[in-house]
């Protein structure tokens, strides 16, 4: 089976936050985001997604985030809701749907209710959607047995005003 990352953002608030998402997107390769609620189609017309990975990955508006629930996937709500496990014990679906919350609420109890699983990171207060996005994409890259690494990763990932390498001196 072919690992599989689709977002799904409950109203998400801010345009800058999109912009985040789609950046994060394309950096842990998620296959397409979808979103609900009307203030972001209101904001969208600031670009903010700063690597263009609209230009690989659909961002999709939609009426219920569950009508769009990709094939075989796993729905993971992501959200400081009672009970919810703790994002370090969670172990991530090969094709996981994951909901995020929205910054100023929360997720609707009907898409809990028919989550597969609901997550929480264990932190002190609530972070901004695009962070949380990033560290659960990343907390799902660090668990997965298909990390891609090394030196020509970096080289075809970083600025191109980075060159710098580690060098072993006074060793």
């Amino acid at each position: 089976m072919t690992s599989k990352a689709t977002i799904g953002l409950t109203n998400p608030k801010s345009p800058s936050n999109v912009g985040a998402v789609m950046r994060a997107s394309g950096c842990y390769q998620v296959d397409s985001v979808f979103y609900d609620g009307g203030r972001y189609a209101f904001a969208k017309k600031f670009h903010t997604d700063t690597q263009n990975a609209l230009l690989n990955i659909p961002l999709v508006e939609t009426n219920r985030l569950l009508d769009v629930v990709p094939d075989g996937a796993k729905v993971v709500c992501i959200d400081l809701v009672e009970g919810a496990v703790a994002l370090p014990d969670f172990e991530h679906p090969e094709n996981a749907y994951y909901i995020f919350g929205p910054e100023d609420g929360t997720i609707e109890q009907e898409v809990i209710d028919n989550a597969d699983s609901v997550v929480y990171i264990p932190t002190i207060g609530c972070m901004n959607l695009a962070a949380t996005v990033n560290v659960v994409l990343y907390d799902r890259l660090a668990k997965s047995e298909n990390r891609i690494g090394g030196d020509e990763l970096i080289r075809e990932s970083r600025d191109t005003n980075n060159t710098a390498k580690v060098t072993v001196s006074g060793l």
